[in-house]
């Protein structure tokens, strides 16, 4: 908590220094130019290699895919005019017709197909899972395309909202490393590349001659700033246009500035914590002296049931994220596809939590580490902060190690943290389970994010009968059931629903998105 104040501190101060420079902010519609503050690092500029949320939002400046989705992440058309189901295990897509690359060359059926092929077969790429359910692939004509797999797959044309276009012409045995340096940089998107600078900002020009009409913007920065203070620093003092991710305790600062406008939006994503299911011996859980447990805690229910227990997540909405945020029970939040209003969020209880340790061999509890990230989520170091303090009370001595995203996820894909913080947005409940909650399978595309190793037949089973129908109603009906096993059983730890929030100069407005993306073509002008 004495970080937390001294970060408040250093925030009030640097709001106080910077408020006397707001006035004089020029609008950036005179130099035609937007500059974004961007929340989190930028790892790859490849389309095909992580599939995390701030390299996706630079791909949507650059690309498109056969399949959008708007505002409320509904879908909606993209390089795809339409989809039908044929039959059961067909699906046909028409393209759009007169979409050029940026490099002019006329987007067709083949770059959709090499697309797929690429993402399918990228050494180390994390978007195979999205295109692997599909078996044959055939050009009708240069502007239809048909899609089989093998059983009825309703998920073709959500999946397909995650494969970016690139050109066949530009990409063809492109590595990522031409793709960061931008030689392989060539999509349909509202804006072209111009630079990538690691760790530091991402530059893109306007592309005059895009199918959705010019974006007000003749040219766009993305500054990298996963400092919260640096960041709300830049916008008052003039270095930034708008900013993502506001601390939540400057929000009702930035509200009362008049040379501000805020927008604030129900988020997809969701806090929870990862727990390791898998080992016998859990690498960071040990008795009170640092000796390693003979069986791993988190492997039983009524563990995993306590630590739930022990978080008072109204406290953490009101307390830690002051109110930018709704305490979850679900992977996906109300507006999303899926989500299981039955679900409540767990009561909280630390005498129950108590009782459930000493049922499960721990009347003393244990000692463990939380693992999260310090520059991902809003509030993320803090959040983790007082659940350890929430732990502590229960008899669980916690400590927390909280790094930078980059040194982070790769930790955490590899397995090496027994309770770990991530955040997941997902535009529907089941395809957030098939990454999360789903036996790993990579045959099926099941369990690409499942680091704990949680596993339940019947969860899996009641995927396979959704993603099997292209009945939409029966397909919740399937996801809903998934969700409720899973989480009913601790799968997960669900802590919270974030708003998304965005700040901005007066003289422009931003409806934000629940996907929590920045997109500067949807950035506008008073």
């Amino acid at each position: 908590m004495i970080k937390l104040f001294m970060r408040n501190a250093f925030v009030a101060g640097a709001l106080a220094l910077a408020i006397t420079l707001a006035a004089a902010i020029a609008s950036p519609a005179q130099a035609q130019e937007l500059r974004i503050g961007m929340s989190a690092d930028v790892s790859s500029m490849d389309p095909h290699a992580i599939n995390i949320a701030p390299n996706n939002q630079i791909g949507w400046h650059v690309f498109d895919a056969l399949v959008n989705v708007d505002a409320d992440v509904r879908l909606i058309p993209g390089l795809a005019v339409s989809w039908r189901a044929v039959d059961p295990t067909t699906w046909e897509f028409k393209l759009r017709r007169n979409v050029k690359f940026h490099d002019g060359s006329p987007f067709t059926a083949e770059d959709v197909i090499f697309s797929m092929d690429r993402a399918l077969n990228l050494p180390n790429g994390q978007y195979a899972s999205f295109v692997r359910a599909i078996t044959d692939k055939k050009i009708v004509d240069p502007y239809t395309v048909r899609f089989k797999t093998a059983t009825p797959y309703a998920m073709v044309p959500p999946d397909l909202n995650s494969i970016f276009i690139v050109s066949k012409k530009a990409a063809s045995g492109a590595t990522t490393e031409d793709f960061n340096s931008g030689k392989a940089m060539v999509g349909t998107g509202p804006f072209r590349f111009m630079r990538y600078a690691s760790g530091d900002r991402v530059e893109l020009a306007r592309n005059d001659d895009y199918w959705g009409g010019k974006a007000p913007w003749t040219k766009v920065t993305f500054r990298i700033m996963p400092s919260d203070p640096t960041r709300l620093a830049a916008l008052l003092s003039g270095d930034l246009d708008l900013i993502e991710s506001i601390p939540s305790p400057d929000l009702a600062k930035l509200k009362a500035n008049q040379n501000l406008t805020l927008a604030q939006k129900v988020s997809w994503r969701t806090i929870f914590f990862h727990m390791d299911q898998w080992r016998d011996v859990s690498p960071f859980i040990t008795d009170k002296a640092g000796k390693p447990l003979a069986r791993n805690p988190l492997k039983d229910r009524r563990v995993r049931l306590a630590l739930s227990k022990a978080i008072s997540r109204q406290g953490i909405v009101d307390r830690v994220m002051e109110g930018s945020a709704i305490p979850a029970a679900n992977l996906v939040s109300p507006p999303v596809y899926g989500h299981v209003k039955e679900l409540k969020p767990e009561a909280y209880d630390p005498e129950g939590a108590k009782k459930l340790l000493a049922q499960a061999g721990y009347p003393d509890g244990f000692a463990m580490t939380v693992h999260a990230p310090n520059n991902r989520y809003p509030n993320d170091e803090q959040i983790a902060l007082a659940v350890a303090q929430m732990f502590a009370r229960v008899g669980i001595q916690t400590r927390v190690d909280a790094t930078p995203i980059s040194v982070y996820l790769p930790k955490m894909r590899n397995g090496e943290f027994s309770f770990a913080m991530l955040g997941w947005g997902s535009f529907s409940g089941d395809l957030a389970l098939r990454a999360l909650l789903a036996t790993p399978n990579p045959e099926k595309g099941f369990g690409t994010w499942n680091w704990s190793h949680y596993s339940n037949p019947k969860v899996d089973q009641s995927l396979e009968q959704g993603f099997a129908t292209v009945d939409a109603r029966k397909r919740e009906v399937m996801a809903r059931e998934a969700a409720s096993l899973a989480l009913r059983d601790i799968g997960v730890v669900p802590l919270h629903h974030q708003l998304a929030s965005w700040a901005m100069k007066s003289s422009l407005r931003y409806a934000g998105r629940t996907d929590e993306y920045t997109f500067a073509h949807d950035v506008l002008p008073k």
